[in-house]
C-alpha cells in the first residue's frame, strides 16, 4: 500500500501552515497542569540495589518468573517475587562501544525484550524463543540491515537479537542470531520496545534517527525522516522474527537479509521500507497491548521535542505527524525559522492522527508536568479496582537539569481523556503532601505480570550504579476526607508555588 499521495497532500497543508507556526514564540505553558487524582499507590520494593531497569516481562506459560531488563545489558530474574541472583542473560560485552554505563543520560544499551507467543508450546518453531532490543557495535567489514540516511557516519547499530532458554531462567548465550539492524549516527532517539501483537507479529517502534526536529547529519531532507518511507527511522515496524527456514509455508516474504519475513499487508510492501506499518514517530520509547481489550490494541507513548508528550493508538497505515506536529500542536522543524511547537490544531493538517482523544480532554502534556514520556501499560489486575482500563505510565524527570531527577507516576482515563498523577502516600512530605517518588529517582519502564499487576522500575544512578528499584504498583489506604482535604489545598499551593518559580 502506497502512502506517497497521502504524504504529499500532507506536506502541502503542513506548508500552507508554517507561515503560523513561524510566526508563534515558543510558548512554555502550553496546557493544563496533570491534577491529582484519588488513586492511591503504595509502592513495593520488589528489588533494591539494580542499576538501571527499564522494562519487565514474563513468558508465556511460566507465570512464576518476571525478567527485568537492565539497561547495562543484564537479564534479572524475580521468582516469586524474590530477586535471583546471577543473570539469565548477560550482553554487555556486546555493548562495549555502543554504550557508556557510567553516563545516566546515555540512551543506548540494552532496552527491550519479547517473548515468542509460542514460547510454551514445543511443537512450534517459537518454542522457547525470545529476543532483544540494544545497542552494538558495527564490526568492521559488516553492513546493518540498513544503513543510517545521507551516508552519514554510524557509530553503533540498534539490533533485534533472537536467543534460546532450553531452561527456565537461563538463556543460552550461544544461541544468538541476528534478526535485524539499524546503522545510528546520533546516540539518541533509539526506540526501545519489541512486542508480539494479537496477530503473532513482532513490531518495533524506531526513533527518527536522534538530534533534535528531525533534522541532522542522517535526516533527510526535505520533510526530516519521520516523514519519509524510504528510511525504517520514526517508524513502527512489523515483522516475523523467526527464522524464515521455519516457516516455509507462510505466504509472507523472506526479508531481503534472509532472517526473517514480511507481512503482505504492510503500508510498507512495494516500498524501500516493507516492514513499515506506520509513520510519524519522534521516539516510540515504549508502547504495550492491552491485554485486556479483544483486539489487543496497542498504545504507544511518544517522547516529544520541546513542550508536548503524547499518547497515541497505532493504526494500520498511520501517519502521527511528527515532525508536523507535536502532539495536537504544530511543528516547525525549519532551520532559520522559529523551530519549535507552534498553535494548536487538531484534526489539521488532514491525514495526520492526534494523540488519544475521550470526551473531556485529549492525552498530552506539556513540559511544565516532565521532559520525556515513559510508556506503561493498561491496568488489567485485580488488586486496584478502581485502577482498572487505566493506562499507567509515567515521565522520566521533572526537571532535566544534571542529574535528570524527580520522576513521576500517572494514570490516564482512555474514555475520558484525562491524565492524574497517582497519590502516594508513603512519601507524603510538607513540600509535597500528594507524594512524589523519592531521592530524585527517575522512570524508565514499566512491567506487567501474569496476572495483570503492574511494576515501575526506577532509579538514581547510572547503568553503573546501583540506585535502580522495581516497584509493585498495590492499592494504598484512601485518605481521610479531612487529610485528602489537607493534601489537595497543599498540592495546589505548591504547584502555584513551581508555576511562578518556572515563569521567573
Amino acid at each position: 500500500m502506497s502512502m506517497i499521495p497521502t504524504l504529499a497532500r500532507v506536506a502541502a497543508s503542513a506548508l500552507a501552515l508554517a507561515a503560523v507556526v513561524g510566526a508563534q514564540a515558543q510558548p512554555r505553558d502550553l496546557l493544563p497542569s496533570i491534577p491529582r487524582g484519588d488513586i492511591a499507590l503504595n509502592l513495593l520494593p520488589v528489588a533494591t540495589g539494580l542499576a538501571a531497569p527499564d522494562f519487565a516481562a514474563v513468558a508465556p506459560g511460566d507465570p512464576s518468573r518476571l525478567y527485568v531488563v537492565e539497561q547495562g545489558g543484564q537479564l534479572r530474574v524475580l521468582l516469586n517475587g524474590v530477586l535471583q541472583p546471577g543473570n539469565a542473560l548477560d550482553i554487555s560485552a556486546r555493548m562495549v562501544g555502543s554504550f557508556v554505563p557510567t553516563n545516566a543520560n546515555d540512551e543506548r544499551g540494552l532496552l527491550g525484550l519479547a517473548f515468542h507467543p509460542d514460547f510454551a508450546n514445543a511443537a512450534a518453531p517459537g518454542f522457547r524463543t525470545l529476543y532483544t532490543f540494544n545497542s552494538e557495535p558495527i564490526p568492521a567489514g559488516t553492513s546493518p540491515t540498513y544503513v543510517a540516511p545521507n551516508g552519514a557516519t554510524q557509530g553503533y547499530k540498534t539490533v533485534v537479537n533472537e536467543w534460546k532458554m532450553p531452561t527456565l531462567g537461563v538463556v543460552d548465550a550461544s544461541s544468538r542470531r541476528e534478526v535485524i539492524s539499524f546503522g545510528k549516527n546520533a546516540n539518541n532517539h533509539n526506540g526501545g520496545t519489541i512486542l508480539f501483537g494479537r496477530d503473532g507479529y513482532m513490531y518495533l517502534g524506531l526513533g527518527d534517527g536522534g538530534n533534535a526536529n528531525d533534522v541532522g547529519p542522517s535526516h533527510i531532507e526535505p520533510g526530516g525522516n519521520a516523514q519519509n518511507p524510504s528510511t525504517p527511522l520514526g517508524k513502527m515496524l512489523r515483522f516475523d522474527p523467526l527464522n524464515p527456514a521455519l516457516t516455509a509455508g507462510s505466504a509472507n516474504a523472506v526479508s531481503a537479509n534472509g532472517q526473517y519475513r514480511i507481512p503482505t499487508d504492510n503500508m510498507g510492501v512495494g516500498g524501500p521500507v516493507p516492514e513499515q506499518y506506520a509513520l510519524g514517530f519522534r521516539n516510540p520509547y515504549r508502547f504495550s497491548v492491552d491485554s485486556g481489550d479483544p483486539g489487543g490494541r496497542i498504545i504507544i507513548a511518544d517522547v516529544g521535542q520541546g513542550n508536548i508528550e503524547e499518547i497515541n493508538l497505532l493504526v494500520a497505515g498511520g501517519n502521527y505527524g511528527w515532525a508536523i506536529k507535536e502532539g495536537d500542536f504544530l511543528f516547525n522543524r525549519v532551520p532559520g525559522g522559529a523551530a519549535g511547537t507552534g498553535a494548536r490544531s487538531p484534526g489539521s493538517p488532514d491525514g495526520l492522527i492526534d494523540p488519544i482523544s475521550g470526551t473531556q480532554g485529549t492525552l498530552q502534556y506539556d513540559h511544565q508536568d516532565g521532559i520525556s514520556i515513559t510508556g506503561g501499560f493498561v491496568y488489567r489486575g485485580d488488586d486496584i479496582p478502581a485502577l482498572f482500563g487505566k493506562y499507567v505510565f509515567g515521565d522520566l524527570a521533572l526537571r532535566n537539569a544534571p542529574p535528570r531527577v524527580d520522576g513521576r507516576l500517572f494514570y490516564a482515563d482512555l474514555e475520558t481523556g484525562l491524565i492524574s498523577e497517582f497519590l502516594l502516600p508513603s512519601f507524603a512530605t510538607a513540600a509535597n503532601p500528594g507524594g512524589g517518588l523519592p531521592n530524585g529517582l527517575t522512570v524508565h519502564g514499566f512491567g506487567e505480570d501474569a496476572e495483570g499487576e503492574l511494576y515501575a522500575l526506577v532509579t538514581n544512578t547510572p547503568a553503573s550504579g546501583t540506585g535502580g528499584i522495581v516497584y509493585k504498583l498495590t492499592l494504598a489506604p484512601i485518605p481521610e476526607p479531612a487529610t485528602w482535604a489537607l493534601w489537595s489545598a497543599g498540592g495546589l499551593l505548591l504547584m502555584a508555588r513551581l508555576r511562578r518559580r518556572r515563569a521567573a
